[in-house]
């Protein structure tokens, strides 16, 4: 085999068909978030994000970096190695109380990345306890997937945020046989939001445990933000809950949190968290500052809400195709892969907006997509910017057009 004409021709389909990914050369501004410098060939340039997942800004908060800062002159850059065997350091310690607090649990535990996270707790239940069966929303995360592959557990997959499609792949089964539910609170392509009572109540009527994956919720959601979960009051009812803090919390890491058996459990068997190096202290400690910021400062979700109604809103206004979500996301329709590069091409190069293409294979073939995600931070003039640009584009590009024949 000629594995480098393999991989050229794989790389060159990819361009031909409109879904190879550019990284856009991108170099964050402390204090001037969501304002960032592109290093483009003809130089550098100053942009607005528009689809950063530090959903709060929470990643230059003053408290954040203060606290990042007193730590690593504490502790230095590293931990050190692995939580089993050097890599256990006391901010670890701290950070994981004051998740488990945070979200009514008994106990907690720190991961790499959300996406170790998922990956290695669902394996690791899957795998080790004796005939689980797992069944999984068809629209959960790569992650969630690949976690339940490799546990080789039986699975089921349920129709997306449906009860009653749960309820019958439960059906099946014996209460006595050991189940597990697995499920998102917010869903980040759609911006949709699971009915997390009405999951409870099915899985607990044939004794199924729950996890949820609150990544595109955390902080963002409840009194004090722990996430939908809290926000409608099914925090006590879940098994498993699992979340970022990459994104709101704006620095970066994983963690699920539970029973103090639960927990234990995956820090005893869990390959992902056994053999990997811990965060370093100085990112725990900017997570938990920024926690304990967003549980005190409900006023920042309040914000935050009003930016995503007010950005959806207008948008619409001007006849942008922007999909139904009942979330912060705002992710508008545009159908095509290639159409949508070249879309934000024309933001960043011509208008100096930056948000970044979904295509294939984070969501389907055709329902290609710009996803905008508002932050506290975006200013009323930021976003008469963005609205005037998204409405030059979309007549420069005529995709007015795509959803006309869409709609016939």
């Amino acid at each position: 085999m000629d594995y480098e004409h393999y991989f050229a021709k794989r790389i060159a389909d990819l361009k031909s068909e409109g879904r190879y990914r550019v990284f856009a050369d991108l170099e964050r501004q402390c204090g001037r978030f969501p304002v960032a410098l592109n290093h483009r060939d003809d130089g550098v340039h100053e942009v607005v994000v528009w689809c950063s997942n530090d959903y709060l800004g929470m990643g230059q908060h003053p408290e954040v970096l203060a606290a990042a800062k007193e730590a690593v002159d504490r502790c230095g850059a590293g931990a050190g190695g692995t939580r089993n065997i050097s890599g256990t350091n006391h901010y670890h310690v701290l950070l994981e109380q004051e998740i488990a607090d945070w979200n009514a649990k008994e106990s907690a535990l720190l991961f790499t990345s959300g996406y170790v996270a998922n990956q290695t707790t669902l394996s690791t239940l899957g795998a080790t306890i004796p005939g689980c069966v797992i069944f999984s929303d068809e629209l959960n995360h790569n992650s969630m997937i690949e976690g339940i592959r490799h546990s080789r557990a039986a699975k089921h997959v349920f129709r997306h945020n449906d009860p009653e499609s749960l309820a019958e792949a439960l059906s099946a089964y014996p209460k006595e046989t050991p189940k597990l539910v697995a499920f998102e609170s917010v869903y980040s392509m759609d911006g949709d939001i699971a009915p997390i009572k009405e999951m409870c109540d099915v899985a607990e009527a044939h004794n199924a445990m729950t996890f949820i994956d609150e990544v595109h919720a955390a902080g963002m959601y409840g009194a004090e933000g722990s996430g939908v979960a809290e926000r409608d009051g099914q925090r006590d009812r879940l098994t498993i809950i699992q979340a970022t803090l990459a994104k709101a919390i704006g620095v970066v890491g994983g963690y699920i949190a539970g029973s103090k058996s639960m927990v234990d459990y995956v820090r005893s068997f869990g390959p992902g968290f056994i053999f990997s190096s811990s965060l370093p202290p100085m990112v725990a400690a900017a997570a938990r500052a920024s926690i304990q910021v967003l549980r005190r400062t409900p006023e920042i979700r309040t914000r935050h809400q009003e930016r995503a109604a007010t950005c959806k809103a207008r948008l619409k206004a001007q006849g942008i195709p922007v999909m139904d979500s009942v979330s912060h996301i705002v992710p508008v329709m545009v159908g095509n892969a290639a159409l949508c590069k070249q879309a934000s091409d024309l933001l960043l190069k011509k208008h100096h907006i930056y948000v970044q293409p979904i295509n294939y294979p984070t969501v389907p073939v055709g329902t290609e997509r710009l996803r905008i995600t508002p932050t506290p931070l975006h200013t009323d003039e930021m976003m008469d910017h963005l609205v005037k640009s998204v409405v030059a584009v979309w007549d420069e590009l005529d995709l007015h057009k795509i959803h006309v024949k869409a709609a016939e």
